[in-house]
């Protein structure tokens, strides 16, 4: 009898054993089931429009000023402090052609096209026939500047993303109508607004954004907003808008350099 007892108290053990076990082994799989956290996308994985393409400017304002190079001392419409006028004034018809008018302060001013292409999953870099300019805008935010002052300067880059009011959770992914890009360049070496010598300045800080959207006949369209602030030429920002139409493909791109000097 007493072995039989203690038979039945050595299994009655085990079995709360075995089933303490399988317990703690489903919770260890349930543990083992949550998500994990995973990194944030990269910037191109995030974009919430697509800027990749051919895009060509389509000249629809401020065409004296754009498709020719204007007469010396026009910079109308140009809030000009006394001494950039001075040295709008002292520009030379021989000087033009020259790549000052097709610094990050005029570029997207020009009768141009764009190549818009992701070099890297962090890098958009905008090439232009006109001029035969490379631009790169960097989303890293922590890339440091440097210190060389170049022509197209140093550009940082970020989405503007669009998310309705009220809507909680992580940041959304893909599309998203009335997103945009952000992009500041500083480091700039300075330069010329308009074709006839017109300046802004090594000091002079340029913010644009980059807008998307279709059009009813099925076109798509890209807006720039470029805002120059140059406290040295400029007694206020000088805003312009650049519009430019998507194109099927390539075979109207045409690469033209500027003068160096």
């Amino acid at each position: 009898m007493r072995s039989r007892a203690f038979a039945r108290t050595v299994i009655t053990v085990a079995a709360a054993v075995v089933a303490t076990g399988v317990v703690a082994f489903a919770q260890g799989q349930g543990r083992g089931a949550a998500p994990q956290p995973q990194p944030p996308p990269s910037p191109r994985a995030a974009a919430p429009i697509d800027l990749a393409g051919y895009w060509v400017s389509i000249v629809n304002e401020d065409y004296r000023w754009r498709m020719i190079t204007p007469p010396k001392g026009d910079y109308a419409s140009i809030p000009l402090t006394d001494e950039g006028r001075k040295v709008a004034d002292a520009w030379d018809p021989s000087q033009d052609g020259r790549c000052d008018a097709y610094g990050i302060g005029g570029l997207m001013r020009m009768p141009t096209r764009l190549n818009i292409t992701w070099e890297s999953d962090t890098v958009l870099k905008i090439e232009t026939d006109a001029g035969q300019q490379t631009r790169r805008l960097f989303f890293d935010a922590a890339r440091p500047a440097p210190t060389a002052r170049t022509l197209q300067g140093f550009s940082r880059a970020q989405w503007q993303r669009a998310v309705p009011a009220g809507r909680g959770g992580p940041p959304p992914t893909g599309p998203a109508p009335g997103s945009s890009l952000k992009v500041t360049t500083t480091q700039v070496r300075g330069g010329w607004l308009r074709r006839n010598g017109v300046p802004y300045s090594e000091n002079a800080t340029v913010t644009e954004h980059f807008d998307r959207f279709p059009a009813p006949d099925g076109a798509e369209w890209l807006v720039v907003t470029t805002i120059v602030s140059d406290a040295k030429f400029l007694n206020q920002d000088f805003v312009t808008s650049s519009h430019f139409k998507k194109e099927s493909d390539a075979s109207k791109w045409s690469p033209s350099p500027c003068r160096a000097s």
